[in-house]
């Protein structure tokens, strides 16, 4: 079970508002801490694995229930 260290709720904002959210939250963590986003933007699912690709954090889960997606972002270290 992965620990949740900040959780960000972006239901309703489209795309680019949950990105940008989840770098600011992500900004205030510390290096392999996990932020969990929930979105219902369905673009969210590409942006969030390219976001994450190009910033160098691992996306652990991503996964769509019930209309909303749930993304788990562990802060690149360093």
């Amino acid at each position: 079970m992965t620990t949740i260290d900040a959780e960000l709720d972006t239901s309703g904002l489209n795309c680019p508002l949950p990105i940008l959210k989840a770098k600011k939250a992500l900004a205030g963590l510390r290096g392999g801490q996990v932020l969990r986003v929930i979105a219902t933007d369905p673009e969210s699912v590409r942006d969030f694995t390219v976001f994450s690709q190009q910033l160098g954090h691992a996306l652990l889960e991503a996964r769509e229930e019930g209309g909303r997606f749930y993304f788990l972002l562990r802060k690149r270290e360093g």
